[in-house]
């Protein structure tokens, strides 16, 4: 199986700054901080490292080494207007690494912009509902028959244009459209709504979709966290979900150099993303089920949760692209919806493996 891998590092910073572009008496005119979260996506080319399996080290390092400009200064001084799609492309431009694939500056838990690889810039926000809902075609048993509720997360991103200058799709205009959607989604029964009668997470990001995108024709995407580990989403075409877990593992990297604290014996809780895209069923209403994704991975599951990783016969290496790269072959025989693997070691910081074609890559 042909596999495309990504490296992924991202580091944190904190730094004031003043956005002269919005109207007079927008709040963000005034002098205000932000605890900034960088992330690289990068596609570098083989020997890049300084040895195989080293590559997340080297992208964290060359990341901190660039926002190290901004750490605890006013970004004014160094970027005339730094807007978050601004940083991103500062960010972007100085880095030291080949390959990128998407940069992106998180200014907020629920704000940021992403630059795809054609440098296009993504402007994304999260927000919070507070919903009950039933699935009504599920089995007898079924545990999500019952009426019950979330706190579920939309998160919308919207692709800005070249020709927008600073002003075109930006946080304020997402705030506008989402808020009438708040309102009658929030502290409400989703089976009531018109549409859906079957709210599953895949029909909701759809639900949304087709509510947003006639205002919104920039609309990239649409994704819905039914929980903090599961989740779906929509490009008006195509359903994503994606199911997350937690692991914890020993390793060392057996082609790391041998003065190279990473050739010990070590270990990391990881946090596992297994993403699935399959035609919708019609009468369920989305692509797989949650818990079936849990329950038919969960052998794969137990041979590397607390487990050492680097005692697996047929594991080349246990550094995440490996690693990543290992769960994909092994869990598509189970799960032939399974076009894509997210390893972080730490958090932000890990690879990205997907099975031998393009793969949407929407922040995350």
């Amino acid at each position: 199986m042909t596999h495309k891998t990504l490296y992924v590092a991202s580091a944190g910073f904190e730094a004031a700054r003043h956005v002269d572009v919005v109207p007079p008496g927008h709040r963000s005119r005034r002098l205000h901080g932000h605890s900034f979260v960088a992330r690289v996506r990068c596609d570098p080319p083989e020997g890049w490292a300084r040895f195989p399996g080293g590559e997340v080290e080297l992208l964290r390092e060359r990341v901190q080494s660039r926002i190290a400009q901004l750490d605890y200064r006013l970004l004014n001084e160094r970027v005339a207007q730094p807007t978050d799609e601004n940083l991103a492309r500062w960010l972007g431009e100085g880095l030291d690494v080949p390959g990128i694939e998407q940069v992106g500056i998180q200014s907020a838990p629920h704000a940021g912009v992403d630059l795809d690889r054609d440098a296009s810039a993504h402007v994304w926000r999260r927000y919070a509902v507070q919903a009950a809902h039933r699935l009504p075609n599920v089995p007898p048993g079924h545990k999500c028959g019952r009426m019950h509720g979330h706190g579920f997360e939309v998160v919308i991103h919207a692709k800005r244009s070249p020709d927008d200058g600073d002003l075109g799709i930006d946080g304020d205009r997402l705030d506008a459209l989402w808020e009438p959607i708040h309102a009658e989604l929030d502290h409400a029964c989703l089976n009531d709504l018109p549409g859906l009668q079957n709210p599953t997470s895949e029909m909701l990001a759809s639900w949304l979709w087709n509510r947003l995108q006639p205002q919104l024709p920039e609309l990239s995407w649409v994704t819905v966290f039914e929980t903090a580990s599961s989740a779906a989403i929509y490009d008006g075409r195509n359903y994503r979900i994606w199911k997350e877990m937690t692991l914890d593992s020993s390793l060392q990297l057996k082609r790391a150099p041998h003065a190279s604290a990473l050739r010990r014996i070590h270990g990391h809780t990881y946090t596992l993303r297994l993403h699935l895209s399959s035609p919708l069923d019609e009468v369920m209403g989305w692509t797989i089920d949650f818990g079936d994704v849990k329950e038919i991975f969960h052998p794969i599951f137990k041979a590397i949760d607390h487990q050492p990783l680097h005692a697996i016969a047929d594991l080349r290496d246990c550094d995440s692209a490996s690693v990543a790269a290992w769960i994909l072959q092994r869990a598509r025989s189970r799960l032939p919806q399974l076009d894509r693997v997210d390893l972080y070691e730490t958090p932000g910081c890990g690879a990205i493996v997907s099975a031998g074609h393009e793969v949407p890559l929407p922040p995350v």
